[in-house]
């Protein structure tokens, strides 16, 4: 198969994923009262988003199951033990969790769009979002305890989905440190990405496993498959940041640069004596321009920065489809190296 016909296939698995996880979200979340804070937490979810995390828990659960892709029913899903799990919760669950991050996300950095509309404290107003994502936090954890699983197993999903978003929270936390001191290593940055951004593909992965009733290994290595696709997922949006129109990446290009935010590629300039603090004059992404973003680029094309994050990215990956080896040979596991491919290759 072409490569583009591998894409367009996994495309077209993702896209009619995403519609049953819409469906379901518009059916687990309506917009009850109080209306304004309902509106505030479904607006994200609504703007739009790949829903890249269900679909790795939903791909995951086809392949243990060893189904056909696409013909299952999510909310009977045979588990390994015989009963009949929710899967789709379970999805909602996921992707819920990463709408609450994005939302506190944007208020902490004080961003003005997300997903190409004004980000939730910019429509509503910060004590709404701030509330809005607390109730996004707490609803995802309603989700996962009612799948139907084993009672043990979902006590193990929920307690994988807790300690993952602490691990969020230590890495949002490390992520403001980087911010405000020198010295920072790759290595660190490597860490602080499993933690804010990987570990949620890590549970995405994992937790369909735990709930269908899989072996530890099994689960680990689903884990270890979405650690490491999702931190090289986060290195390509550090890529995107500085190389995709503002229009297609629904923000300003060239934000990260903006409050020394440290990234894989800037760390790797430092590395390379690049003054990486004053490669641009703005002091917000409002101020910043295409002309000052075009000439950071080059500078960092020329130290070899982008290309290093590139080809670290790349090395993630193909660890991460490694881990894959546990799943059966069948459509949905290789749908689910495909994606890890993706992951690094999208243009937005």
């Amino acid at each position: 198969m072409s490569e583009d016909a591998t894409v367009e296939r996994l495309l077209a698995a993702v896209t009619e994923r995403r519609e049953r996880v819409n469906d379901a979200i518009a059916a687990e979340l309506p917009v009850q009262e109080p209306e304004r804070l309902y509106e505030a937490s479904r607006y994200l979810l609504d703007a739009g988003g790949k829903r890249l995390r269900p679909t790795v828990c939903l791909l995951v659960g086809e392949a243990l199951a060893d189904v056909a892709p696409g013909s299952a029913d999510y909310r009977e899903f045979p588990a390994l033990f015989g009963d009949d799990i929710d899967l789709l919760r379970a999805a909602v669950s996921i992707e819920v969790i990463q709408s609450f991050t994005l939302i506190h996300d944007d208020i902490m950095d004080d961003d003005d769009l997300r997903r190409g509309v004004p980000a939730v404290h910019r429509e509503y107003d910060e004590e709404t979002a701030i509330l809005a994502g607390d109730t996004l936090y707490a609803k995802a954890f309603e989700f996962m305890t009612d799948t139907g699983s084993q009672p043990e197993l979902s006590v193990a999903a929920t307690n994988r989905l807790a300690r993952t978003c602490t691990q969020i929270c230590e890495g949002q936390a490390l992520d403001v440190e980087f911010e405000n001191r020198h010295g920072v290593l790759p290595e660190e940055y490597l860490e602080m990405v499993e933690l804010k951004t990987a570990v949620l593909y890590g549970a995405s992965a994992a937790i369909p496993a735990i709930l269908l009733g899989a072996d530890d290994d099994t689960v680990e290595a689903l884990r270890q498959y979405g650690i490491d696709s999702g931190r090289a997922f986060q290195i390509q949006d550090d890529v995107l940041d500085l190389t995709v129109p503002s229009e297609e990446l629904g923000k300003q290009r060239g934000s990260d640069l903006v409050g020394e935010k440290e990234t894989l590629i800037t760390l790797h300039a430092r590395q390379q004596g690049v003054d990486v603090d004053n490669l641009v004059d703005a002091e917000t992404a409002d101020d910043l321009t295409e002309r000052e973003v075009a000439d950071a680029v080059a500078t960092l094309e020329e130290a070899g920065s982008i290309e290093y994050a590139r080809s670290k990215a790349q090395e993630l990956t193909a660890r991460s489809k490694e881990h894959l080896d546990v799943l059966p040979d069948n459509e949905a596991s290789h749908l689910l190296a495909d994606l890890a491919d993706y992951l690094i290759t999208r243009g937005y």
